[in-house]
């Protein structure tokens, strides 16, 4: 029978919704339950893709006996924290605060009052791996809030107090804006230098978590000053990452995170906002070094999300699980599901899938081992490889003695085998809600391809039209013109939770990138009303920055600021750079003030916390490099226009804003939003360039060569 939970929409939720738990989803029922039979609240939070969440659920939540006891003794909340990160955030504080770490499942203890006493990450069953077991647990704090309720209640508030002093906003001591200067940008440089692994890139040791602001950040940090080490770092970090078994290299995509240093052994679930800044970050490589290889693998890695992770209606999304049911068990009645079931493989299967002419290609190219080259603590990956470039083409030409050229194809045909064998396998579970904010930052990423790779790339139309169709899925589904609000998430036709901070910004941001990639005014403006609407509902007035909510729903205790950018950058971060743009499109001075304010919330030492803030630094950098536009006014398929696009396009340019413009109606429209467009006109009815900054141009160019001196000067 299910429980509550299955009249909910997410698929996390769903997954839980046939648990012996009687689980509430969040809401007024579950509180006002909790507070009519005063008990305490358990609060389970995490997501569909995690494996840990997967495996409390297996020794926990489908067991009889915890079952009981959760539902005689506490009023029990199961809450997707990707639906729900403002509920996530508050307690996630707590957690960390308390236990010195977080993570997912997270489970913690409230008040009927929504007050925290008790919390951590995965409890086994019973105690183990240094853990206590959740049976004695649940035990233990059943009495405690059996016998001494009032000691509970007290240590709650005081905790309560504690996190609610360490989140409220404080302005500047002496109430000045005071914005950390370049040299800051040089001290953050050399916190990355301090911390990267020069012998496998990426910075710290195992595990390694693919954090693409940090990329973005160092490769604008070389732009504005020429130091090559940034770039450098960059490059060899997404070379590891490419290479590496972070990387699905017979589907394309990147698995979530990498368990060891050198990027070997993946933990197996996809992430769409890893898809979607990954790319980011490997097509500004490829642009700051010349390495078509780069833009080669974001390439691979929006085929995979167009092919895996879209919707028939054109909305992108959320992931795909690490876990899956094992081939040889597809057919038995309860079949276990393995961490990377669908991706490792055994020599035979290779050898079966691509046939032996290829396989000993196959072998070396991707290190197989005959006793598996997969390491991991529950020995379940043994006799099984994880696919990695092993040996480059010049390393496989000589050992095998064959020109590259032959190894290139039966590469391909290697890929093509291996796909074709995989797909009779169980896939992993795919989560397949569509998040507005993840959208967002895949939108970014489809239009600046489709921008960058359109005289390169025969593919470069497809991705344009993939970002078009998602945003104008998101206008259609989530968007309400009238009121001008955001809905965080779409499922199945269901449009729910009003949007985050982190919605408007990031789907602002996409926006953005599409304008630029089409001179389209109608994105332009839409980015405009979000921006409105996210300084309206979550500036923080008092101490500068946006508030990760409204402050509107009285059930989450914490109005939190989000300053840290992790897997996904700030809100706040996001923000400042999609301002940045939009000032040096129209200049707005209250829009310069929360650029200012936002960037001196770091202090002058902000270089010191280059590791926590990165996306921030990067806005740090553009803010002191300054923005210029580059204005090309032509028909887009001509090809005078796309010759001048291309020139663009070659160049490394982060601080440079593209606008294209289509003479006629289109231009009219456009420069309503934008007046200096006005007397941009085309010269000799040819497409013509216009390279500005500050709204004052250089002389128009409809010369490709002559652009290109321009903004080599430029930058």
């Amino acid at each position: 029978m299910a429980n509550r939970l299955g009249s909910e929409s997410s698929p996390y939720l769903l997954q839980h919704a046939t648990n012996p738990v009687d689980w509430y989803p969040w809401g007024p029922d579950a509180l006002a339950r909790a507070r009519a039979d005063h008990k305490p609240i358990f609060l389970s939070v995490g997501y569909s893709t995690c494996h840990w969440c997967h495996v409390m659920e297996h020794e926990s939540f489908e067991h009889a006996g915890i079952a009981a006891l959760l539902n005689a003794h506490f009023v029990s909340i199961k809450v997707d924290r990707e639906e729900r990160p403002d509920i996530d955030r508050v307690y996630m504080l707590f957690v960390q605060a308390t236990t010195g770490q977080g993570g997912w499942p997270m489970s913690v203890f409230l008040t009927p009052d929504l007050q925290p006493f008790y919390g951590g990450t995965y409890f086994p069953p019973t105690a183990r791996f240094g853990r206590p077991g959740f049976l004695e647990v649940l035990q233990e704090i059943s009495r405690t809030w059996r016998e001494e309720p009032a000691r509970v209640a007290a240590s709650a508030a005081t905790l309560t107090e504690r996190l609610r002093e360490a989140t409220r906003p404080e302005p500047p001591p002496d109430g000045g804006v005071h914005i950390a200067p370049p040299a800051a940008l040089d001290a953050a440089l050399a916190v990355y230098v301090q911390a990267y692994d020069a012998r496998f890139g990426g910075f710290g040791a195992a595990p390694k978590f693919p954090r693409p602001s940090e990329l973005l950040f160092l490769l604008r940090q070389y732009a504005v000053s020429g130091n090559p080490e940034g770039l450098e770092m960059s490059l060899e970090t997404l070379r590891g990452m490419a290479t590496g078994g972070m990387r699905d290299h017979v589907g394309g995509g990147f698995h979530r995170y990498s368990v060891d240093a050198f990027w070997r052994v993946p933990h197996f679930e996809k992430m769409l906002y890893d898809q979607a800044q990954l790319v980011l970050a490997l097509l500004e490589a490829s642009q700051a070094s010349g390495d078509p290889f780069y833009a080669s693998v974001a390439e691979d890695t929006l085929a995979y999300v167009a092919r895996e992770m879209t919707s028939p209606d054109g909305g992108f999304l959320s992931a795909e699980d690490a876990d899956s049911v094992p081939a040889d068990e597809a057919d038995v009645p309860h079949p276990r599901r393995l961490e990377g079931a669908f991706y490792l493989w055994s020599l035979e299967e290779v050898t079966d899938a691509v046939g032996e002419a290829l396989a000993p290609l196959a072998i070396e190219r991707f290190g197989l081992l005959p006793e598996g080259n997969a390491q991991d603590p529950q020995g379940e990956f043994r006799g099984r490889n994880v696919l990695h470039v092993a040996r480059d083409l010049e390393d496989l030409a000589t050992s095998l003695g064959r020109p590259i050229d032959e190894i290139i194809r039966d590469l391909r045909t290697v890929r093509q085998r291996l796909f074709t064998a995989r797909g009779q396998r169980p896939r992993p579970r795919l989560d397949d809600k569509v998040l507005t904010a993840w959208n967002g930052l895949m939108i970014a990423a489809f239009a600046r391809a489709a921008r960058q790779l359109r005289s390169q790339s025969p593919q470069a139309d497809t991705w344009l039209r993939a970002a078009e169709r998602a945003a104008q899925f998101l206008r259609d589904t989530v968007w309400d013109a009238n009121r001008g609000t955001l809905l965080r998430r779409w499922r199945a036709g269901d449009a729910a939770i009003d949007g985050y901070a982190e919605d408007y910004a990031y789907l602002a941001w996409g926006l953005l990138e599409l304008f630029e990639a089409t001179g389209d005014a109608s994105w332009l403006e839409w980015a405009r009303d979000l921006q409105a609407q996210l300084d309206d509902r979550f500036w923080d007035e008092v101490a500068g920055g946006w508030f990760s909510t409204t402050g509107d729903d009285p059930s989450v205790l914490l109005r939190m600021k989000e300053d840290y950018d992790g897997a996904e950058p700030s809100a706040s971060a996001v923000a400042v750079s999609n301002l940045l743009r939009l000032v040096h499109l129209a200049p707005d001075a209250a829009a310069v003030t929360r650029i200012e304010r936002t960037l001196a919330r770091g202090g002058l030492a902000i270089g010191q916390a280059a590791r926590a803030v990165p996306h921030m630094l990067a806005g740090l950098t553009t803010y002191h490099a300054g923005l210029r536009q580059v204005v090309i006014v032509g028909v887009p398929d001509h090809p005078d226009t796309q010759a001048l696009h291309a020139v663009v396009a070659r160049q490394y340019l982060p601080f440079t804003i593209v606008v294209p413009v289509t003479p006629g109606h289109a231009q009219a429209r456009l420069a309503h939003l934008l007046p200096f467009l006005e007397t941009l006109t085309l010269r000799d009815q040819r497409a013509t360039a216009y390279v500005c900054e500050g709204f004052t141009c250089q002389a128009p160019t409809t010369d490709p060569e002559t652009l290109a001196r321009q903004l080599g000067a430029m930058s």
